[in-house]
């Protein structure tokens, strides 16, 4: 095995090394899914539209309002509220990619396609790619989602892209330019039926997300000569970029910002198991109902056929079979804001792993933030 060393700060912490989280697990996933009831497999469609139901009620009257009432206390109220609801329709279309909404292929593609679109997400090309994600996670070369930098690819970015990289807010308001480009060191969009991302029996399904995306985006132009470009913004726009907050928020922190430094793998190291344990838990507090559990993420990216109202449950008779591999997370208060600690943390230590190693972690460039 050749395994980088991990990282300094790592011992500097005082953090307990008598357990490596990059050992080979002595469990195998069949375990952990024979630990999981089978109820917890059963996909319900008629719960899984009542959820569509609710968010796309909750949506339509917080508009409504703020467009009744129009003034600055409540569109202040209104942006944070909504913008965490395009977040939530978009968990529900995540669902439907993974096929975790129902049996039907027909009923997770219309609803996947009706609830991304609407919040201007290619339902197809995300689908593939995510696809690649989880059956690739972990994997330095492979993986799709908030990828490490080798120290290669790091080095060859200019001062500031690294810096915007790695200085919040800007890395909140990434996915539409990952969206159209990916990340460093990679190529493709998801709007390209033609693109590498994709393998050709997907071109015509990609074809039709992005006309999709087109006549959305169409719509929103459309609307706002009908009702003014400044209320378009305010209804729309602003919640939209708030979502855009909570998704790279969110799935930036299912893989970084653990206090104990977790491994990234390449080659014979790497395997289904071992990258799915490097994700982590999070606890959001009152958001955990709203964005549907998404927060409870190990047992769904081992499994994400399991619909997203199970996943708590099938967490819980899991951790008897994941062990010290499984991570609690920390207890939050009704508003996460004790995850913005880790994401600043991450942000400041998580930079790039080395070049050549089976078994990485990341590592620091002391110069990126030095006043």
């Amino acid at each position: 095995m050749v395994k980088d060393t991990e990282p300094l700060a790592y011992a500097a912490n005082g953090h307990p090394k008598d357990f490596d989280p990059s050992a080979p697990p002595p469990f195998k996933i069949a375990e952990i899914r024979a630990a999981i009831p089978e109820h917890c497999w059963v996909k319900n469609p008629w719960r899984s539209l009542s959820y569509v139901l609710r968010d796309v009620l909750v949506i339509a009257a917080l508009a409504a309002a703020a467009i009744r009432f129009d003034n600055w206390f409540i569109w202040l109220l209104y942006w944070p509220i909504q913008g965490t609801m395009f977040w939530a329709i978009f968990v529900l279309g995540h669902d439907c990619g993974h096929g975790s909404f129902s049996n039907s292929s027909l009923l997770n593609n219309l609803v996947g396609h009706i609830l991304h679109s609407s919040i201007l997400v290619p339902y197809n090309g995300w689908r593939v790619s995510h696809r690649t994600h989880h059956q690739n996670h972990g994997h330095i070369e492979k993986d799709e989602s908030w990828v490490p930098l080798t120290e290669k690819i790091y080095k060859n970015l200019d001062y500031m892209t690294r810096l915007a990289r790695f200085t919040v807010p800007f890395p909140l308001f990434a996915y539409p330019i990952y969206l159209f480009g990916r990340s460093p060191g990679k190529e493709g969009s998801h709007f390209n039926p033609y693109s590498n991302l994709f393998p050709p029996n997907e071109r015509k399904g990609i074809a039709i997300s992005t006309l999709c995306w087109l006549i959305m985006f169409s719509l929103l132009i459309y609307l706002s000569f009908i009702i003014s470009p400044l209320l378009l913004l305010k209804v729309y726009g602003i919640p939209y970029w708030i979502f855009v907050m909570w998704l790279d928020f969110v799935t930036y922190l299912h893989h970084h910002g653990h206090p104990k430094k977790l491994p990234w793998y390449r080659g014979q190291e790497w395997s289904y198991l071992r990258g799915g344990l490097t994700t982590v838990d999070r606890d959001y507090g009152w958001i955990n109902n709203i964005h549907h559990d998404i927060g409870t993420h190990v047992i769904h990216h081992l499994f994400p056929q399991i619909p997203h109202y199970n996943l708590v449950q099938a967490t819980k008779a899991a951790k008897g079979v994941l062990g010290e591999y499984y991570r609690e997370p920390e207890r939050s208060a009704p508003i996460p804001f004790h995850l913005i600690k880790y994401l600043l943390q991450s942000m400041r230590e998580d930079h790039f792993v080395s070049d050549s190693g089976d078994v990485v972690y990341y590592q620091t460039d002391p110069h990126l933030h030095q006043d």
